[in-house]
């Protein structure tokens, strides 16, 4: 039997477990990292009815329910032991720790005293290294200085002894051994160049500087000697050979100076023969100028390329020279000689010059111009970067090669003499408009239309053959200021050509007034030689418009960048576009004309006394008629320019069916029956409309959903209208929200006009407006009050005046 203690211990455990031990989430989150389990009873949401309906789902499972007990119990019992076991072993925990952290502070003190024996063990060992290696260092220090001494000395002996022996050199003008031995001496003075406090090595340095400056004037002097004296003098070719090599280790103004006395001399015969009084110096006799460079580059190689090294680039900077002597020469001569200039000399002049540079830029491909030039860059570069090294990324593109410096090194100074070149284009221009217009009146625009497409003014294409030959030629010359001024000379007789050519030939309306006539109320009546002007001068428009855009595109990419955004010809391509527009216009204007006569026709007969509804109404088979009399005129010769036959189509339905709607209000009064042959006649006529783009081809093509959708939309409309017409009016209210719902227009004068198509009684009128009046008013009640407005004959008729005056054809 239990005991009284373990008796209260079990209400005690009873107790504690009718209310469930809860934790914080983190202690929970720390417990199942530490103990993790998968059983539902350490769960923290644990539900024991769900456990239990887990357990025993269904109730023959209640069969083996004290078996469950059972082993609940011997858990449970398992589970007191084990935190009997836990507690008991923490008791002793905290005795063990102290003990513990006891010995801890004992190692740490041993610890500490030993290495405090090997810190002082240490400062002996480094105080008894230093002793024995004090003696070494000074011996150390001994030789480096002593050596440092001996090779001084030695520099000094080879200064002291190289001076001299360069004094002998220099007066018995033996420059191959003073080119090595000069280049040693050099060296040796930069050594001492931390010396030079020293008395005696300033003197030694200043001597050798000094030295360096008479053997330049020596050098110099001799050249001069060698040709004036034409190979008497006392020196000989190798000696001046040698002496270029002893100028490399001389100051770089030496070389210099020496390069530009020789090309001068080169050059001296050529400014004297093509001196600007001379015959031989005029445009015409350009070509000698560069033969006589030829010639003197042939000599150069005889003689002066033995002479100089090749690195110093002598023969290039002859060329140089003579380019920009030739350049201020010629400028001179055409500045004072500009009456003279002709096209076909500055032309001769420009094409021989431009010959000759491409000539130099293949014979000094790899420039030593050039390349010093970008040396210098580069180090320019590289100093002001340093600054900006931390701020900027550097770049990843490599820097594009730059053209050969000869390119273009004369041909410049023929740029502000162009616009003479300008000028005879703009000429040449105005003479060939003058031809293409004398052209189409004697033979008229072609007629004949090409299989697979329309055809266009053959003098479209010769103007812009001569456009690309003038922008070629020009981009030869100049790819600057000369380019745009060509640029405006193309604009110009564009203008000259859409207005003589194209504009002026275009069909006049019957009624008058031009070209600015087609956008009015007027009669265009066209044969079919008209028909085919027109769309031949459409397909004409057409390709200037294409190729005036490629021409814009090509002249800006090869002008300059900065003349680059002044390339425009938008205005040119609006022109062209507004050409079409007219054309087209013009088109959709003869198909209405020739469909005036069926509006007529319908507007006559007598609706209202029609009794049966038959086949379509004569003045729909009219319409379908004419169309397919013009449509396929049309479509044939536009077949180069498709989308703008299916422009016209979408122009022509855009403008046909408003006046057709129209038309029908004009037909009052009409009879439910008349209103029911009307629908019919409508569902023709939008039979006809979705077959014209295809009407007489042989291959039938469908139409664009765009068009498609315009007839739908547009013939509907008359369709809602006629269904509102045969509807009963009576009663009011139905009539009203019968028309409401098929037309969704609130417009009081579109409703009024209606019931009027109907023939209504004025009576039975006015009953029905107060009915729409207060059905709109329902719907939008700002809508209803803006569209009262005082009804009367006069108004009305003016209304409908206002209304077809302003309707679009």
């Amino acid at each position: 039997m239990a005991t009284p203690a373990a008796e209260q211990d079990d209400d005690i455990t009873d107790d504690e477990a009718s209310f469930p031990l809860t934790f914080a989430p983190e202690v929970e989150e720390a417990i199942a990292s530490v103990l993790p389990s998968q059983d539902p009873l350490d769960s923290p949401d644990f539900n024991p009815v769900d456990y239990i309906n887990q357990l025993f789902p269904t109730e023959q499972s209640l069969a083996n329910i004290d078996e469950k007990i059972s082993r609940m119990r011997v858990a449970i019992r398992r589970l007191d032991n084990e935190i009997r076991d836990a507690v008991r072993g923490q008791t002793n925990v905290g005795h063990d720790g102290r003990q513990s952290l006891e010995e801890a502070q004992r190692a740490i003190q041993e610890l500490f005293v030993r290495i405090r024996d090997i810190k002082a063990k240490a400062n002996k060992s480094e105080q008894m290294v230093k002793e024995i290696t004090r003696d070494i260092k000074q011996l150390d220090h001994a030789k480096r200085h002593l050596t440092t001494s001996i090779t001084t000395l030695n520099h000094l002996h080879m200064l002291v002894g190289g001076v001299d022996t360069l004094k002998n050199l220099i007066r018995r003008r033996e420059y191959g051994e003073t080119h090595q031995l000069l280049q040693g001496v050099v060296n040796v003075v930069d050594h001492f160049k931390k010396y030079l406090a020293i008395p005696q090595i300033r003197q030694l340095a200043d001597e050798v500087h000094e030295m360096q400056r008479e053997l330049g004037s020596q050098i110099l002097s001799d050249f001069r000697d060698f040709y004036e004296r034409q190979g008497k003098a006392h020196v000989q070719t190798d000696q001046l050979a040698d002496a270029c090599a002893v100028v490399q280790v001389l100051d770089a103004q030496v070389r210099q100076d020496l390069i530009q006395w020789y090309v001068e001399l080169q050059l001296t015969e050529y400014n004297v023969v093509f001196h600007e009084s001379e015959e031989v110096a005029w445009l015409d006799k350009i070509d000698r100028r560069y033969t006589w460079l030829k010639r003197l580059l042939i000599q150069y190689i005889d003689e002066g390329a033995k002479i100089f090294p090749p690195s110093w680039g002598v023969d290039e900077r002859i060329c140089e020279r003579f380019c920009e002597v030739t350049r201020v020469e010629l400028s001179k001569l055409m500045k004072n000689k500009a009456a003279q200039l002709e096209v076909k000399l500055l032309l001769f002049a420009i094409q021989k010059t431009t010959s000759f540079e491409k000539l130099l830029a293949q014979r000094f491909a790899n420039s030593v111009l050039q390349t010093e030039d970008e040396e210098e860059v580069t180090e320019v570069e590289e100093n002001s970067e340093k600054a900006t090294e931390q701020s900027e990324e550097p770049s990843s593109q490599q820097p594009a090669k730059k053209d050969s410096p000869f390119l273009g090194m004369i041909s410049r100074c023929f740029e502000p003499h162009l616009n003479v070149y300008i000028e005879s284009q703009d000429k040449n221009l105005g003479e060939l408009i003058d031809r293409f217009v004398q052209d189409y009146k004697s033979q008229g625009a072609p007629t004949a239309v090409v299989e697979g497409g329309g055809v266009v003014l053959p003098s479209c294409a010769d103007l812009f053959i001569f456009y690309k030959k003038s922008m070629v030629q020009c981009s030869q010359l100049s790819t600057g200021l000369p380019l745009l001024e060509l640029t405006a000379v193309f604009k110009k007789y564009l203008k000259e050509y859409s207005a003589r050519l194209l504009t002026a030939n275009l069909p006049k309306a019957t009624s008058g007034g031009g070209l600015g006539g087609l956008l009015k109320e007027s009669e265009v009546k066209l044969s079919t030689d008209e028909v085919a002007r027109s769309c031949c001068i459409l397909s004409t428009a057409e390709y200037c418009l294409d190729t005036t855009q490629q021409l814009q595109e090509k002249l800006q990419e090869k002008v300059e960048a900065q003349y680059r955004e002044q390339i425009d010809m938008n205005a040119e391509i609006d022109m062209f576009h507004s050409i079409i527009s007219s054309s087209i216009q013009l088109l959709v204007q003869h198909l209405e004309t020739a469909c005036e006569p069926s509006f007529n026709a319908m507007v006559k007969v007598h609706w209202q006394g029609v009794e049966t509804v038959g086949d379509q109404s004569p003045y729909v088979t009219q319409i379908g008629r004419h169309v397919l009399e013009a449509v396929p005129v049309i479509r044939d010769n536009l077949a180069s320019a498709r989308k703008y036959f299916t422009n016209f189509c979408l122009k022509f339905v855009n403008s046909f069916i408003p006046k057709f709607i129209n038309q029908l209000y004009r037909c009052k009064p009409v009879s439910p029956v008349g209103a029911e042959q009307l629908l019919l006649d409508t569902h023709s006529l939008k039979t006809i409309l979705l077959e014209l783009p295809s009407a007489g081809a042989v291959v039938v093509r469908k139409a664009p959903p765009s068009y498609i959708k315009i007839v739908a939309k547009g013939l509907s409309k008359a369709e809602m209208i006629l269904k509102v017409v045969m509807a009963p009016h009576d009663p009011a209210g139905a009539f009203v929200a019968n028309y409401l719902r098929l037309l969704e227009d609130i417009d009081q004068s579109d409703f009024q006009r209606i019931l009027e198509l109907k023939g209504l009684k004025r009576s039975e009128q006015n009953q029905l407006m107060d009915e729409f009046r207060k059905q709109t008013a329902s719907k939008d009640p700002t809508s209803a009050s803006k569209n009262v407005k005082p009804q009367g004959p006069a108004t009305s008729r003016i209304k409908k005046l206002e209304r077809l005056l302003k309707k679009p054809f």
